[in-house]
């Protein structure tokens, strides 16, 4: 409720207040009551606006709850885990290739065959290997022997333990070889016989020929 001026000094004057500070009290009077409608108002309308968006906000709520549930928290739910489970088979898959790759080259390594490299690659416990910052099998050294031992009959036999140099296998004419035999190859493209075997077998065979001739 506002006051005007003449009421407050009306008031004041009835409790005795001099005359001459009539005027003065009441216009202070007036001007604190006026500030303090206007923190009640400013404080009512906060309250109205805080109460309208709880309402709205509330409204909310009950409309979503209102609506049917189609399931779309599972759906996202399950995309996620499908999503996951995804990346992490591509890493395992990434991974395994790696380590086969790896392996395959130790196996290369130890001389086997390209035929025993496929059984070898295919009984190995790849997932026990473990590889190293350049991609190679740490410890390959004792895995080749391993590897030596498991497929001894799929080694490819080293040419340079053949027969030496200075005696061709058999020994004079008996050993001498067609040169279809001197320039064989194995199954990894190379040939069974070094440079200095085929040389000398090439040598005695043309030897042969001319004394023949």
């Amino acid at each position: 409720m506002a006051f005007s001026v003449k009421q407050i000094k009306a008031l004041l004057s009835e409790h005795g207040l001099p005359v001459d500070n009539l005027d003065a009290a009441a216009d202070e009077i007036c001007r604190r009551h006026a500030a303090d409608l206007d923190s009640i108002k400013e404080e009512r309308d906060s309250y109205k606006k805080d109460a309208e968006t709880l309402a709205a906000t509330k409204k909310e709520l009950d409309d979503l709850k209102a609506k049917p549930d189609d399931g779309w928290k599972d759906k996202y739910d399950a995309a996620r885990k499908e999503l996951a489970e995804y990346k992490d088979s591509v890493a395992k898959e990434k991974a395994l290739a790696a380590k086969k790759a790896a392996y395959q080259e130790l196996c290369k390594d130890a001389g086997l065959s390209e035929n025993g490299i496929t059984k070898a690659v295919k009984y190995a416990d790849l997932d026990s290997v473990e590889l190293d910052d350049a991609g190679k099998i740490k410890d390959g050294k004792s895995l080749i022997k391993i590897i030596r031992e498991e497929w001894p009959e799929h080694i490819v036999k080293d040419s340079t333990s053949g027969a030496k140099t200075a005696t061709p296998p058999g020994g004079g004419s008996a050993g001498l070889k067609s040169r279809e035999e001197i320039y064989k190859k194995d199954e990894r493209g190379r040939f069974v016989l070094d440079a200095a075997q085929r040389q000398q077998a090439l040598s005695e065979i043309i030897a042969a020929e001319q004394q023949k001739g």
